[in-house]
């Protein structure tokens, strides 16, 4: 975010530029830094979307979108301002603001298992694997308020592909999500790099946190909600939130299916 000054979170003036700066050759879709009213952003048109069996084309955009929209009513600023276009370079597409992460920092991490389980260890392990050389590693994240937020909303939006690349670790110890496309399934979906917390209860501001969303469900955001979603996917939205709240602790994996994305970052 280049300058500091706010990028309207909605769609741009129609007088305003937008140009693209780069591709981001990491990403498994079509993802480019672009330039709009002069801010950096990310920019992520629906026709360079991949094709995949369990979403429905052309729809991740949209996800996207909502994502940031139940993101805004947690309260938490979990995820960067996000919103569609009509008009960019490639066409229709999502838009998010651009953030400068801080390279010192790491939210998420493979290290030597030996550093994992050392006594004091700031990291919370989520499983172990052997590296290319044959030496024990462990995927860890860790402990903090802002992970924990993270984790309470990938739940409720459903998200099957929390990497520890789509953890973004800022200088002032906010922690921002990114790449959403992939949410608001009706099937259990849930594949994280977060499993640290796995039956620890959720504290107030937690529960706070899901009770001002399922408002919010019965209100704005469920209309909002379905310029973007389905009408089943707001509901299993809603059951999910109402079923977090209930049982008041962070869930297991369900058992069945993997846990984690591939590739991890």
């Amino acid at each position: 975010m280049s300058d500091g000054s706010p990028i309207p979170d909605g769609p741009r003036p129609a007088d305003g530029s937008f140009a693209i700066r780069a591709r981001i050759r990491e990403a498994s879709n079509a993802t480019f830094l672009a330039e709009l009213d002069g801010q950096s952003v990310v920019y992520k048109p629906v026709q360079g979307e991949r094709p995949l069996w369990d979403f429905p084309d052309g729809t991740l955009a949209g996800r996207e979108v909502a994502a940031h929209l139940v993101s805004q009513a947690f309260g938490w600023d979990v995820v960067p301002p996000t919103w569609l276009v009509d008009d960019g370079p490639f066409g229709p597409g999502m838009v998010q603001r651009w953030q400068d992460v801080d390279p010192e920092q790491d939210a998420v991490d493979l290290v030597p298992t030996a550093e994992a389980d050392a006594e004091g260890s700031p990291w919370l392990p989520v499983l172990e694997a052997i590296d290319e050389r044959d030496r024990p590693v462990t995927l860890v994240h860790e402990d903090t308020a802002a992970l924990r937020r993270m984790a309470v909303f990938d739940v409720v939006v459903n998200n099957a592909d929390r990497k520890g690349g789509h953890v973004l670790a800022m200088p002032d110890g906010h922690r921002y999500g990114v790449d959403h496309g992939l949410t608001f399934h009706v099937e259990h979906k849930l594949r994280t790099v977060l499993w640290g917390w796995i039956g620890e209860p959720l504290d107030p501001d937690e529960l706070e946190g899901l009770d001002r969303v399922a408002e919010a469900l019965r209100g704005d955001l469920g209309a909002a909600l379905a310029e973007h979603l389905t009408p089943a996917e707001i509901d299993n939205t809603r059951a999910r939130c109402a079923a977090l709240r209930a049982v008041g602790m962070f869930p297991p994996p369900p058992g069945h299916g993997s846990a984690v994305p591939w590739p991890l970052f």
